[in-house]
């Protein structure tokens, strides 16, 4: 119990992609971070919450699971990049939107 609000407490503590992939000792290309840091950590964040339901219970097996999904987030854009991963919010809003508009509504 201990060991798990260690970790928890260390994640809170953490702020930038920089401490994270330190904490997690991920090998990182300094270019891509400096130009994907909100991008990355927006898309580790989507993946922790995909990824709630399975999450181990014990420190150990949390610590890898979040190793593992940091890693795959910065691997997202070692080869592409924010427009294409669409990570943020502004990258989806200039996508073609689909609009539902009932016959009722253009009969009255």
């Amino acid at each position: 119990m201990q060991d798990e609000e260690m970790f928890e407490d260390d994640m809170e503590e953490l702020s930038s992609a920089e401490e994270f992939l330190q904490y997690f000792e991920i090998e990182y290309d300094q270019s891509v971070v400096h130009v994907n840091r909100l991008h990355i950590l927006q898309r580790f964040h989507n993946y922790l919450a995909e990824a709630e339901d399975g999450m181990p219970e014990y420190e150990e097996g949390k610590r890898e699971v979040y190793k593992e999904l940091l890693e795959k987030a910065y691997q997202d854009f070692v080869g592409s990049d924010a427009a294409t991963e669409k990570v943020l919010k502004i990258y989806r809003m200039q996508e073609p939107q689909q609009v539902f508009v009932s016959l009722d509504s253009l009969v009255k």
